[in-house]
């Protein structure tokens, strides 16, 4: 749309990926990580996701065998990500307290 009203040619590379570009076991992991429960500490933050119905969505996902440790490495890596997130929001937070 932007393109359009420059006058400009549309560059593919530069546009965001959309959804549908992912394969669907990508798809699975991110639904199975927004679903598992978050476990927050007020004077920690955010430490990870809470597992205990990790099995229980592979089997609603109907997750194969041989996909549920590729399932489970990207889980890993977003919660990963957001713990790091988490932490230097936390110390940003500190730091700002501190200097008061």
């Amino acid at each position: 749309m932007m393109c359009e009203q420059t006058g400009q040619q549309i560059d593919w590379d530069k546009c965001p990926v959309e959804w549908v570009d992912f394969p669907q076991p990508v798809l699975d992991a991110i639904n199975i990580y927004h679903s598992l429960g978050n476990r927050i500490y007020s004077d920690v933050g955010f430490v990870g996701k809470d597992y205990t119905n990790f099995n229980f969505l592979l089997k609603q996902y109907d997750i194969s065998n041989y996909l549920k440790d590729f399932i489970f490495e990207i889980i890993m890596f977003m919660e990963t990500r957001q713990v790091e997130e988490s932490q230097r929001k936390l110390k940003a937070e500190y730091n700002k307290i501190k200097k008061k």
